[in-house]
């Protein structure tokens, strides 16, 4: 399931080499950089996060969110609360519980277990808590935020494209509008991830003003008209794992 992906170690782990590529590219690692992660389960940032705990001299990260907006109202106003989803033009942002966040909050708290699990018993009963102050200061000297609602990511998608003719998709319009608005200092670059291909959300794109569908990448152009192919198997494990087993050694 995407829940499981977006978990997944292995997944985080790899994340963390573009920080270091992106950064390079920039004249890292002699100077330092600052990152704006579009964000909605909090693992791309919290791979920049690693990379600064690495040595990247990381200035900035700020969590680019959309409506869906808990990390953000966490970060500014000490506020974890659930609210109810929103659905946006940024779907894979919309995430009402980032599960990624623990793993920040065990560094902001010293690694000290027995409060981060209090604090999540109290969120899992209340569906809500408030950082201890020295934690939230820690979390303030590296993050920024800000929430991007969907009439400002078609005005960035529009903007951008008038600008410089590169069609952002939401989510990474969003990640460019949060990174303007929070930027901390003008002399640090500030990278703005990129994370989905406008093909995959042409309506977010049409009403920026771009005309007709987004065009796939050149390797995936012909991708609709291939033939579609796909199993069906007994809603059972013991099948999925035959299925699995027997594909796989294949």
């Amino acid at each position: 399931s995407a829940a499981t992906v977006v978990i997944n170690w292995a997944r985080i782990m790899a994340q963390i080499g573009y920080y270091f590529w992106a950064a390079l590219a920039v004249g890292g690692p002699q100077r330092k950089v600052s990152f704006s992660v579009p964000t909605g389960n909090f693992g791309d940032i919290f791979a920049g996060y690693l990379a600064h705990q690495m040595g990247l001299p990381v200035a900035q990260l700020v969590i680019a969110t959309n409506a869906n907006d808990i990390l953000h109202r966490c970060i500014s106003g000490n506020d974890h609360s659930k609210r109810p989803l929103v659905h946006s033009l940024s779907p894979s942002m919309d995430i009402m519980v980032s599960s990624n966040f623990e793993r920040l909050l065990f560094d902001l708290y010293e690694r000290d277990d027995v409060a981060i699990r209090q604090l999540m018993e109290t969120f899992h009963t209340t569906g809500e808590f408030k950082l201890a102050e020295s934690a939230l200061a820690k979390a303030r000297h590296l993050f920024g935020s800000a929430c991007v609602d969907d009439e400002l990511t078609v005005q960035t998608i529009a903007e951008e494209y008038g600008a410089s003719d590169y069609l952002l998709d939401p989510h990474s319009a969003i990640g460019l509008a949060a990174g303007r608005r929070c930027r901390s200092d003008d002399s640090v670059p500030m990278i703005c991830l990129a994370t989905a291909h406008p093909a995959k959300f042409p309506e977010a794109v049409q009403r920026a003003g771009y005309p007709g569908a987004p065009p796939l990448p050149p390797h995936m152009s012909d991708l609709f008209e291939k033939a579609e192919r796909f199993a069906v198997c007994a809603n059972d494990r013991a099948s999925v794992h035959r299925f699995i087993a027997d594909h796989v050694s294949a």
